[in-house]
């Protein structure tokens, strides 16, 4: 169920609203001022659309558009105004929002990153894109995991962005860690339709959790965005989808009490347990060994194809061969160590100069 979108939302429920917001053109510091207000101005009309709804999400690329470019003017910070601006909006229109920036690396690329802001203005999640779209995309690897917040309702909510939901262990590292929403924002284009659907759809099915995927919509001139917001239920069935139209808000009503009925209660297809309790039917709590040869060889550093790859570096894409040696993770910031612990929420850095500009 969906609740009609949230218009009829239930007690336990969540309604979220995915953003297909108009690709932008954004070359210079006052193409990035404009761009953050109008996503601003958007949080607002979500408020308008719907008085129910909890969450807002804008995809991947929202702010910078799909130009790739790197130049450090148009780069962010956690502390900079666009993200206060973000943090203003949320905290006047009293709704949790989930936003997209190219942020600023003092020792290399830029990272793509995400942030989900509470309805107080507080970041509770913080998270860079592990996987960046390579060879197209520029962007330095994440290196702060795959964090999992509290949400809105009490619900519990990760964070992935775009070619981040093509590798299984994405969805089920978020999953794992107590996500029961997903979301999943991108700027991708239409070759990409298919597998954006079966994977988001994959994702839930194989994790019992909700996935909320949307792109961006629209032309910048060069390239088409698809739009196509998405929710999956926790069974891979597809609950509401959007299609192209250039800022339409696709909402849904999201159920964790359900899920959470599903993960507790399923035998059959339960397969995130089942991943690590193989055959209990026959064996007193299932096996408990490792049998995947790639988990092996990634935690002992020796993952080897066993075929060529010819594809591996950036400079088919233009980008000149790093030489680079990725120096690995570090402290998140916003998120808490230890999983047991409440989340602490960034302060809310810039908010009463910033409200005056998203009234």
């Amino acid at each position: 169920m969906s609740g009609l979108g949230g218009l009829n939302k239930s007690k336990h429920g969540v309604a979220v609203g995915l953003v297909q917001l108009q690709l932008p053109v954004v070359a210079t510091k006052a193409d990035l001022a404009r761009q953050t207000q109008r996503i601003c101005e958007l949080v607002g009309k979500a408020r308008r659309n719907q008085g129910t709804m909890d969450l807002v999400v804008f995809p991947e690329y929202s702010l910078h558009g799909l130009s790739m470019d790197t130049n450090p003017e148009i780069m962010c910070t956690l502390e900079g105004p666009e993200v206060a601006a973000f943090q203003a909006a949320c905290e006047q229109h009293r709704i949790w929002g989930c936003f997209s920036i190219m942020e600023a690396n003092p020792g290399g690329n830029p990272y793509n990153s995400g942030l989900i802001i509470d309805a107080t203005g507080a970041i509770r999640l913080y998270y860079r894109k592990l996987h960046p779209w390579v060879p197209v995309e520029p962007w330095e690897p994440g290196n702060l995991g795959v964090p999992v917040c509290d949400g809105p309702n009490g619900s519990k909510l990760a964070l992935i962005i775009c070619h981040d939901g093509m590798f299984p262990e994405m969805a089920r590292e978020a999953s794992y860690k107590g996500a029961e929403i997903i979301l999943r924002t991108a700027g991708y284009t239409a070759p990409i339709r298919h597998a954006w659907k079966i994977s988001n759809q994959a994702n839930a099915f194989s994790n019992l959790v909700y996935t909320a995927s949307v792109c961006l919509s629209g032309s910048d001139g060069s390239f088409d965005s698809m739009g196509e917001g998405m929710f999956c239920n926790f069974d891979g069935t597809v609950l509401v989808e959007g299609g192209g139209r250039p800022d339409e808000i696709v909402t849904c009503e999201l159920r964790p009490d359900l899920l959470r009925e599903a993960r507790t209660g399923w035998g059959v297809e339960n397969n995130i347990y089942q991943l690590y309790h193989r055959g209990y039917v026959a064996v007193k709590g299932g096996a408990q060994d490792c049998p995947y040869t790639y988990m092996q060889d990634m935690a002992a550093g020796t993952y080897q194809l066993p075929w060529d790859v010819q594809v591996r570096d950036g400079t088919s894409c233009g980008f000149a061969a790093p030489a680079r040696e990725y120096i690995g993770a570090e402290a998140n910031p916003v998120m808490a160590e230890a999983p047991s612990a409440p989340t602490p929420a960034l302060p809310r850095r810039g908010r009463e100069q910033n409200l005056k500009k998203v009234a």
